[in-house]
């Protein structure tokens, strides 16, 4: 199999372009369902008087749930970027949505966990989950298989690009 290459990227042959195609949209569906994913929880708090926090909060308050965990935890999840995460830890923090304590081992590292203001924003966050279980298949027409399907396939993408930079393939 040749491969052409075009400005140092690699091509795949004319024969593959509906699958380059495919890929193409795939990763601009991931990309816009995430967004999408932040604003109906943004209009989630919006709805119900939460409007201080922004969606990457609210989502970011979901993820620790039941935890105490440090940004780096946070990070090596894959959920943030750094200096992301560190800014919303803060922020949280001040807004009175997460305690923080810093560790008796390393004093540059911070342990944080939901207040109940973060607990009652976490099952903000939760009910809507919920309320979409509802109504996903009957309206979404999105199945239990479709999202197992999903998963699957997300999950070997997920591989795949943790191994492109692992590998420096």
């Amino acid at each position: 199999m040749t491969v052409a290459l075009d400005l140092g990227r690699v091509r795949a042959p004319a024969k593959d372009e509906s699958f380059r195609s495919d890929y193409l949209q795939a990763l601009r569906l991931i990309e816009r369902l995430h967004r999408l994913l932040l604003d109906v929880i943004k209009d989630e708090f919006d709805r119900v008087g939460g409007a201080e926090l922004n969606s990457v909060q609210a989502l970011l308050l979901y993820n620790i749930g039941e935890s105490e965990l440090t940004a780096g935890e946070l990070k090596t999840r894959g959920y943030y970027l750094g200096s992301n995460v560190s800014y919303n830890l803060k922020k949280l923090v001040d807004m009175g949505y997460l305690h923080y304590k810093r560790s008796e081992v390393d004093r540059r590292s911070v342990r944080v966990s939901l207040t109940q203001k973060g607990k009652d924003a976490c099952d903000v966050v939760n009910a809507l989950y919920q309320r979409q279980l509802g109504s996903i298949e009957a309206v979404g027409e999105v199945n239990r298989g479709d999202v197992l399907e999903l998963n699957k396939s997300l999950v070997r993408l997920e591989r795949f690009w943790s191994d492109q930079i692992r590998y420096r393939l």
